[in-house]
């Protein structure tokens, strides 16, 4: 956008401002504000030299001052829905967004709400979007939120039970890939690519065996940095494996067949590692009596790192294994049992044991009457780990404890996921979910 010398005035509503060309261009190319001033739109003013705006003057006010500034302030007679919504017209939505939200920390995360779920029963999953927003999967129904929690209507997949869910990303921040069991006698099941705003399904992801498309449970989702979807995938006959497809075509690129004696069809967990282009594949108990992890190169078609617990001994605390994420920077992946110990193998020893470290909470005592299983994530150099109705973070290169989560209702945390600056924290017995934010630093 061309910075103009001259001041520039807006009717907005019948309301006059005045500001000056160098405040407007803070906006970016994507807004309201630089196709007012393209060259392709020789939008004039009137001969007041106002640029009249048909829209909300107290809205404006806000934004306006948000950009002079760098700081948002809403007035109590301002509803927040009609300031995003305002945001969102002008191509202002990521300055809101920036302005809420300080750089993720969690040790610094405070509870912004709690919100109930519109259905009743188990949750199976949660995913934040890498807009803030979130989706929670329970039974055969998906329930979207946006960035302002506003939910969305939902996808309903016939009785079909969602396994997993995962946004497309960046590029199409809208699309979202949902993974369903297999309807016996149905020819139905698998994976497909939705709309997140309207629910409108745009295409379906097929496995081909031997030249013949298959039905199929597809799990555990994961994309990495070059369009590629993957998916544990589960058929009737010998496609049992890893599928990978474009996500932007809806094509089958490729397929990693389970070895023999393996398990990577069931996976609970797929994680793409860019720096050595293979793919974490990790099947754990309940699933399994066993557990398996992996780590798989398309390319060559090997497995290039495994390890499970089938040849420790019965008493081992790796036969307690409930999860598993790599660290790439630290050379490792991390696991966590049943009473949230983390536990370290080294990915540069192949089927390394597992270091356990010293116990985060002693947990051996009375578990709930429904445990949830702890989950693992890793978010700019933190490490996240739910226990219960609690979230632990740890950092450092010792991953030492240095806070947790815990202010809801709902039972225990079935599952969490951090996107868009947020962590979201999905509770069982009640479909409740936390939104949890770090709030922007202090002005000085």
């Amino acid at each position: 956008m061309a910075i103009q010398k001259d001041r520039v005035r807006f009717n907005v509503g019948g309301k006059i401002f005045e500001t000056t060309a160098t405040t407007l261009a803070i906006a970016g190319r994507d807004s309201y504000f630089a196709a007012m001033f393209d060259d392709n739109w020789d939008l004039q003013p009137n001969p007041a030299g106002e640029y009249f705006i048909d829209r909300n003057p107290d809205c404006f006010a806000i934004l306006l001052d948000l950009l002079r500034t760098g700081e948002l302030y809403v007035p109590p007679n301002v509803p927040e829905k009609l300031l995003y919504r305002e945001a969102l017209f002008y191509g202002l939505a990521d300055h809101v967004r920036s302005a809420k939200w300080g750089r993720f920390d969690g040790n610094r995360l405070h509870l912004l709400k709690s919100i109930t779920g519109r259905a009743p029963g188990d949750g199976t999953a949660i995913r934040a979007s890498p807009e803030g927003g979130c989706c929670v999967a329970h039974g055969s129904m998906v329930h979207i939120y946006d960035w302002m929690l506003e939910e969305h209507p939902p996808i309903n997949l016939d009785y079909q039970r969602v396994n997993d869910a995962g946004w497309v990303g960046p590029v199409d921040p809208t699309g979202l890939v949902i993974s369903t069991c297999e309807r016996l006698g149905r020819g139905q099941g698998g994976m497909g690519l939705f709309n997140s705003t309207t629910g409108e399904l745009r295409y379906k992801f097929s496995v081909t065996h031997e030249n013949v498309v298959k039905s199929y449970t597809a799990g555990a989702l994961c994309f990495n940095d070059g369009y590629n979807l993957f998916s544990s995938c589960k058929g009737r006959s010998n496609e049992y494996g890893i599928g990978m497809w474009d996500q932007n075509t809806g094509q089958q690129v490729d397929f990693f067949y389970e070895p023999s004696g393996w398990s990577l069809g069931d996976a609970d967990k797929l994680q793409w590692l860019n720096g050595s282009n293979c793919l974490l594949v990790a099947t754990l108990f309940p699933r399994k009596d066993n557990c398996y992890i992996s780590l798989l190169d398309f390319r060559s078609k090997s497995m290039v790192w495994s390890w499970s617990d089938m040849w420790s001994p019965a008493n081992s605390d790796d036969r307690r294994v409930r999860d598993a994420i790599a660290m790439e920077e630290n050379g490792s992946i991390c696991v966590v049992n049943e009473f949230e110990d983390l536990g370290f193998m080294d990915l540069r020893r192949d089927s390394g044991s597992v270091r356990w470290s010293s116990r985060s909470r002693i947990m051996k005592g009375k578990m709930p009457d429904e445990p949830c299983y702890p989950k693992l994530a890793l978010h700019e150099g933190q490490l996240f780990s739910s226990m219960n109705d609690c979230i632990s973070v740890f950092c450092g290169s010792d991953w030492v404890l240095t806070s947790r989560l815990k202010r809801s209702f709902g039972g225990s945390i079935c599952d969490f996921s951090i996107g868009g600056d947020r962590l979201f924290a999905l509770h069982s017995e009640e479909n409740v979910f936390d939104v949890w934010e770090t709030p922007p630093p202090s002005i000085v």
